[in-house]
């Protein structure tokens, strides 16, 4: 149980703000073996999700705060995540997956409002699909 709670920790962490790697994580709890595949993908994928969550709803309710100074993205971040919608709206977020730019674009969605159906939908895919890739890479199927 222990791999599996680290590795939720792990992915919840890596959609936050927070530096976090967690594809080293559900890579090696993988190929160590003992432990479900699907399992490790459905944990990783719920884990980073909710990160992801989390910046959405630091974006719809917080943004009155972007001034402060421990307010989490700078305004050059907030500025390319609303360029990135204004460009490919919410089809953007199956980019949330992406390193440096994921982040942003999950708390953009928050503050543009974007219907939490909608990206959850969205997230899940992209999270899911980066994920079901490392699984992949690490079996060698890759």
């Amino acid at each position: 149980m222990n791999g599996y709670l680290g590795l939720f920790a792990s992915a919840f962490l890596a959609a936050t703000i927070l530096p976090f790697s967690s594809e080293a994580v559900l890579a090696g709890l993988s190929v160590a073996g003992g432990r479900d595949a699907a399992l490790l993908w459905a944990v990783a994928t719920a884990g980073n999700t909710l990160g992801a969550l989390v910046n959405w709803m630091l974006g719809r309710w917080c943004l009155r705060w972007q001034d402060r100074t421990w307010f989490p993205f700078k305004s050059d971040d907030l500025e390319k995540a609303d360029k990135w919608f204004a460009k490919w709206g919410v089809w953007s977020l199956l980019l949330s997956w992406v390193p440096v730019i994921g982040d942003p674009i999950t708390f953009a969605a928050g503050f543009l409002r974007v219907h939490v159906a909608v990206f959850l939908v969205l997230v899940v895919i992209a999270k899911g699909g980066r994920y079901l890739a490392v699984l992949a890479i690490a079996h060698g199927f890759l």
